[in-house]
């Protein structure tokens, strides 16, 4: 072999590969399953490890891999990628625009930090939203019989809608309908606007 001929096999995409993505983009709508799947499983490992090089993120590098191995199928599928021998040269061609894209998105969000982060708040989560027991318990306590059962089933004893109707005698929209209402009362209640009747 003289160096022009090795000049000009060694950017060739492996033919297996090639072979697939012909198979895909002849395929029958759902008929490629099986060369999707296993182009995928070739060219994965390549793809996150350009992610992981120009990233430096291994779960960037796993979304990158999903993203570009995603686009190139469907473009396959849809024959938008007229030369499926080049599918290798697409495929990191992608990889190259949806990192630029991936970085300049970073960069903007540092900037847009340092700008304004000094007047963000941080919320602080430790701190939890407080229930008055008491209140709920007494809100509970003035509902209507048959609401309170419906509540007190669907919530504390996590029955479904269906099951509370049996037990009831009711038809499964009418406990939804039911259980709606009480916790509109149970909320009005609790928040001081009104008691339930």
């Amino acid at each position: 072999m003289t160096p022009d001929d090795h000049a000009e096999t060694a950017f060739e995409p492996p033919a297996e590969e090639v072979e697939l993505a012909r198979q895909i983009a002849s395929a029958a709508p759902g008929q490629g399953k099986q060369a999707e799947a296993e182009l995928y499983r070739r060219l994965a490992p390549r793809v996150r490890l350009y992610g992981r090089k120009h990233l430096r993120d291994d779960h960037a590098a796993a979304d990158l891999a999903q993203h570009v191995l995603l686009m190139t199928i469907q473009k396959l599928r849809t024959g938008q990628l007229r030369e499926p021998e080049r599918v290798i040269s697409f495929v990191f061609g992608m990889c190259r625009m949806v990192t630029m894209d991936l970085r300049r998105g970073q960069l903007r969000r540092e900037r847009l930090l340092e700008r304004y982060g000094a007047d963000l708040t941080i919320a602080d989560a430790s701190v939890e939203p407080q229930l008055d027991q008491e209140r709920l318990a007494g809100c509970l306590d003035r509902l209507p019989e048959r609401e309170r059962s419906v509540v007190l089933m669907t919530f504390y004893e996590d029955k479904q809608a269906d099951e509370v109707a049996g037990l009831l005698k009711l038809t499964a929209g009418n406990v939804r309908v039911i259980r709606h209402r009480a916790i509109s009362r149970l909320r009005d209640c609790v928040t001081g606007q009104r008691a339930p009747s």
